[in-house]
């Protein structure tokens, strides 16, 4: 089963994400959307093919959704700027390996 469309989408957020470093409310904003598209791709991806993307869906996900809580609580601008880091580098992670899985499964 070809998956092109969901990992032309996945491509796409994965070169969106490539520019931001800064903690700002814009890029915040970016990384949110980032994370909303990607949540809603992996979901369809899993419904597809439950055993190739189950574990995405469960594991990967998870981990963007901790940073993005981690991220909501911090207390100091040193801390929300590195765990904003953290959440991005979440995000790329799971676009990385979702985007691996599509082509690994053809």
């Amino acid at each position: 089963m070809g998956y092109a469309k969901e990992r032309g989408k996945l491509e796409k957020l994965s070169t969106k994400i490539v520019g931001i470093s800064i903690y700002d409310e814009k890029n915040l904003a970016i990384l949110i959307d980032i994370h909303e598209q990607y949540s809603h791709t992996v979901r369809i991806l899993k419904n597809k093919e439950p055993e190739t993307f189950s574990d995405l869906y469960n594991n990967e996900l998870q981990e963007v959704k901790t940073g993005k809580r981690s991220l909501r609580e911090s207390d100091s601008d040193e801390t929300r700027q590195a765990n904003f880091i953290a959440y991005k580098e979440s995000i790329q992670r799971a676009l990385e390996k979702t985007i691996k899985a599509t082509i690994e499964s053809l």
